[in-house]
């Protein structure tokens, strides 16, 4: 049976769609900045460190679509605009508020357990060169 034969749930596409948009990298941490307020375009560029204007401006349009954030545009010289997070977007906040505590909390652990395998990958790959040096 090849993958497009495959049957997969209508739920499962949905989850996988909503995942995809809630738990990349650049819509968490603009969650996380909104949840203390609004903020502005250039104060959320400020904040994020290393997004592009493109990406912050494709990332807060995909938010804005999915009803997380919401974008206010105030009739001023030049127009103001401002983003907040909507009443669903403070319910993910309170959902990946946790995962980034944990992140927070289980860092040095992690970075240990890399460090191991990067040393054990590293002496498997010299031990593996030798052995084809010798054949």
């Amino acid at each position: 049976m090849t993958p497009s034969h495959i049957h997969v749930p209508a739920d499962c596409r949905t989850v996988t769609e909503i995942l995809s948009r809630v738990g990349d990298k650049w819509s968490v941490q603009l969650v996380v900045q909104l949840g203390s307020g609004p903020k502005r375009f250039n104060e959320l560029r400020r904040i994020v460190n290393g997004i592009s204007q493109r990406m912050l401006t494709l990332t807060l349009r995909g938010l804005e679509r999915d009803g997380l954030v919401h974008r206010t545009i105030f009739p001023t010289i030049p127009p103001r605009v401002e983003y907040r997070l909507t009443e669903l977007g403070c319910t993910l906040l309170r959902a990946v508020r946790p995962l980034g505590e944990w992140a927070i909390h289980n860092r040095d652990q992690i970075l240990d357990a890399r460090r191991r395998f990067d040393e054990n990958d590293r002496e498997a790959s010299e031990e593996s060169g030798h052995a084809s040096d010798a054949a």
